[in-house]
């Protein structure tokens, strides 16, 4: 039985993976990305069109989307910005909370109507550093570690009303967030050392196919042999 789903960060990467193989397979998917451009290419049946730095946004665009019923949506999207405690710009503290955290709670909120008439599935993509932070990565692992919070809280609140809720944790797979990190880390990269995007797509894919009856709340995953995030000499 096919399935609608919300892709978030549809635009590229794993969001578009995830889009073309969950379209693949026969599922309605809701893509979502900052711009219509950004969709180009994308499979989907339906956008929703917004920018998550404006979460005052999300519910209008909800509304005018129709969406009343929604088997899961996938939090993918998110930013990532290098920088210590002591250099980190308050600019960039409040973009990173507000996309990660703030825009994934208020959607979460606002597709909950939907999501519990379908006994749906919300899967936040989550990071290594939401379980651990590590030197000048203060911003964005607050933001997972928040993230992380909402989900228990979540899952908590929303197992009466019979709606599933997984935080999952994939750590050096090969994407644009991952290559930038190292590039402003001056760290080496190596694909070869990096799990695939389809392969992480197809483990978010086979959670959500999980039997009626169980769910996965956490799950982390990692490549075999990941190359460590070291500066160049």
């Amino acid at each position: 039985m096919s399935k609608t789903i919300l892709v978030t960060g549809a635009g590229r990467g794993l969001g578009r993976t995830l889009a073309e193989r969950l379209s693949a397979r026969g599922d309605a998917v809701i893509a979502h990305a900052r711009s219509e451009s950004a969709l180009d290419g994308v499979p989907h049946d339906r956008k929703l069109v917004l920018d998550l730095v404006d979460p005052a946004a999300i519910a209008d665009a909800v509304a005018a989307a129709g969406i009343d019923s929604l088997d899961a949506v996938i939090h993918n999207a998110g930013v990532l910005h290098v920088g210590s405690v002591a250099e980190e710009t308050l600019e960039w503290w409040q973009r990173t909370l507000t996309v990660n955290v703030v825009a994934a709670a208020e959607l979460t909120r606002v597709l909950l109507p939907a999501l519990r008439a379908a006994k749906g599935h919300v899967l936040f993509v989550n990071s290594g550093a939401g379980l651990s932070s590590a030197p000048r990565l203060s911003s964005y692992s607050a933001s997972k570690h928040a993230l992380k919070a909402i989900a228990d809280s979540l899952r908590a609140e929303e197992q009466a009303n019979g709606v599933r809720v997984t935080s999952f944790y994939p750590s050096h797979f090969d994407s644009d967030m991952q290559r930038g990190l190292r590039d402003q880390y001056g760290s080496a990269y190596d694909v070869a050392r990096a799990t695939s995007p389809e392969s992480i797509a197809k483990t978010i894919v086979d959670v959500l196919d999980m039997p009626a009856d169980m769910v996965v709340n956490e799950l982390r995953v990692e490549p075999p042999n990941p190359l460590p995030i070291r500066p160049q000499k």
